[in-house]
């Protein structure tokens, strides 16, 4: 299956590979600004992509639109 990381990752970070990305500061991802990574830290103390990919309220927030759209 090919994802076009193009869509979710800023351009500096396209031809990273996943470990990397998941390594990468949460800023990699586009339309998440610095600002918006330093309140992400301040809050839940996530710094990677991979912090916020496993956040436990990101995660269950993330299932409960998953079960609601499976309706």
């Amino acid at each position: 299956m090919a994802v076009d990381l193009n869509k979710l990752v800023d351009k500096a970070y396209a031809d990273n590979n996943l470990g990397d990305l998941v390594a990468a500061p949460v800023s990699a991802l586009k339309g998440v600004s610095d600002g918006d990574a330093k309140l992400l830290k301040e809050a839940f103390n996530i710094t990677t992509v991979g912090d916020l990919g496993s956040n436990k309220y990101f995660t269950a927030a993330a299932a409960l639109v998953a079960l609601n759209n499976a309706k």
